[in-house]
Parts: C-alpha cells; sequence; structure tokens
C-alpha cells in the first residue's frame, strides 16, 4: 500500500460549501475510487490557514491514474475549483501539492 498526502487551499469563506459537497461524495465517484484501490482517503481543514490536508492509501500510481478516464471525476474536479485556490483562473482542477512523507509508526 502506498499513502500519499497533499495539501490544498480552501478560499475564505467556503470552507462551509466544500465541506458539504464531501458529504457524501457522489457514489460514483466513490466506487470509481474504491474499484482503482483508493483507500482510508480523509481531508483535514486546518483554520487558522484555510489549508486543507489530503491522505489516502492506494494500491498503486498507475490503477489511482485511471480516475483521470472518468468525465464524471473531471466534473468533481472542476466543481472544487468554486472553493480551492487553483494555479490559474478557468483551470480545471484545483492546485495540489504533494506532501513527502518524514514520518511513519504502525
Amino acid at each position: 500500500m502506498i499513502r500519499k498526502a497533499f495539501y490544498m487551499e480552501v478560499k475564505p469563506g467556503c470552507i462551509e460549501e466544500y465541506t458539504k459537497a464531501h458529504n457524501p461524495i457522489p457514489a460514483e465517484l466513490k466506487a470509481a475510487m474504491q474499484r482503482h484501490g483508493i483507500h482510508n482517503y480523509s481531508i483535514f481543514h486546518h483554520p487558522e490557514s484555510n489549508v486543507l490536508v489530503g491522505y489516502m492509501e492506494i494500491e498503486s500510481e498507475e490503477e489511482a491514474a485511471k480516475m483521470a478516464n472518468y468525465p464524471f471525476a473531471h466534473a468533481w474536479w472542476k466543481r472544487m475549483t468554486q472553493y480551492l485556490v487553483c494555479r490559474n483562473p478557468g483551470d480545471a482542477k484545483a492546485r495540489e501539492e504533494e506532501m513527502t512523507q518524514v514520518f511513519y509508526m504502525e
């Protein structure tokens, strides 16, 4: 299992709507993630900085990358851009920065 973490920034005043959108996520999105080996997916919010930290476990990079083959995944990513900071206006997906693991305890 591969552990992955990343951070994003939520736009000021958008955390409530972002949270609502994720509770629950669309069933087809959840089913596709599970089908492609994405497990134990969590997102945490740091209120003072408006940073979101995501954590997930994946079975393989190649399998997880197949999420990009689904139009509904692209629609979800585009929808999230209304709540999240993007690199450029009009981007199809919010800015996500992968994090490097520095410690792990089982």
